[in-house]
């Protein structure tokens, strides 16, 4: 003889006061963390044989310095102007 392997399963009825979770903000949060640990660390190898803090900080002192640099007019030569001519 065989016995039925159902059994009843009864869900208690949520109370009207409580709201439903919502999963989505939850979830993309948790995606947007974890994809932020994803990137690379300073010390793995960068560019040219550096570590990427090292391209970093290059990266910026290469923008210092050409933040520091003079315009193009403060370098050209100057153009000669004739004198007036004497009478």
């Amino acid at each position: 003889m065989r016995l039925p392997l159902r059994l009843p399963v009864t869900v208690p009825p949520r109370p009207p006061s409580s709201k439903p979770l919502r999963l989505a903000p939850i979830l993309t949060v948790l995606a947007a963390l974890a994809l932020a640990g994803c990137g690379k660390a300073d010390n793995d190898a960068g560019p040219g044989g550096v570590s990427v803090g090292e391209a970093k900080a290059l990266d910026e002192a290469a923008q210092m310095l050409d933040a520091q640099r003079l315009p193009a007019e403060a370098t050209a030569a100057p153009v000669a102007t004739p004198a007036p001519a004497k009478k």
